[in-house]
């Protein structure tokens, strides 16, 4: 394939990534199609930045030279729409394991929920989810959680709260905005706010609607793939 041709192909796609489809099937996707429109043996396509399985949302993938620029596109903020359940926790800290530890919430104000959820804006460190995609000795922690694994060394990590916002409550759920650094696990600060809060949280819903300067509402649907390549 000349340089030309390669030129032509490269390109950064934002993709509305549905539920259930991990980022890698995203990719996979692309990369298939790709191969399949231009002849090809083989071509570069990665993503910047991870979304869960069960989240929705802006999904940024790189095609061919554009691969080189996801370094930078990690770094940039990342926004996203989340609904927390309160009253519970699960292992995963999303709906992805059973619920456990049922507690009650009823006397829970708005503005008690409202002001524990802004002690979360700035810099902090936070333990990720031993449900992640954090490569340990090689292996996703996922992997070894999925298979029962005990006693996993997780360390935390130096994130930011760039911007929290209530946006609503209808007990169990509440609603919320964030704006966060590369690296901050939605899950997490989920289960940390339920922790504040002395009853258990896990995120229900999650939606990534920003990174950086693309925005999810300019994201095509896995359907509409072909059309752009």
């Amino acid at each position: 394939m000349c340089t030309h041709d390669l030129d032509q192909i490269s390109k950064i796609l934002l993709i509305d990534k549905p539920k259930d489809w991990t980022s890698f099937d995203v990719v996979k996707k692309i990369r298939g199609l790709v191969k399949k429109k231009y002849n090809l043996q083989k071509i570069k396509v990665g993503h910047a930045g991870t979304l869960d399985p069960l989240a929705t949302g802006l999904l940024v993938v790189c095609i061919g030279k554009k691969t080189k620029n996801i370094k930078n596109l990690e770094l940039l903020e990342k926004e996203y729409v989340a609904t927390m359940k309160l009253g519970c926790i699960t292992d995963s800290f999303d709906g992805e394991t059973s619920e456990k530890e049922h507690k009650t919430y009823a006397n829970l104000s708005y503005g008690e929920i409202e002001n524990v959820l802004l002690t979360f804006h700035g810099p902090m460190q936070q333990m990720p989810p031993i449900f992640s995609a954090i490569k340990v000795k090689g292996e996703r922690l996922y992997k070894k959680a999925r298979r029962g694994e005990k006693n996993i060394a997780l360390k935390k990590r130096s994130i930011t709260i760039l911007d929290i916002k209530l946006e609503s409550i209808n007990l169990p759920l509440v609603k919320f905005t964030v704006k966060c650094s590369k690296g901050t696990y939605i899950r997490s600060l989920a289960h940390d706010i339920g922790q504040k809060l002395n009853c258990g949280a896990y995120l229900h819903e999650l939606r990534r609607v920003s990174v950086g300067q693309y925005n999810v509402e300019n994201a095509q649907s896995i359907n509409d793939i072909l059309d752009s390549l």
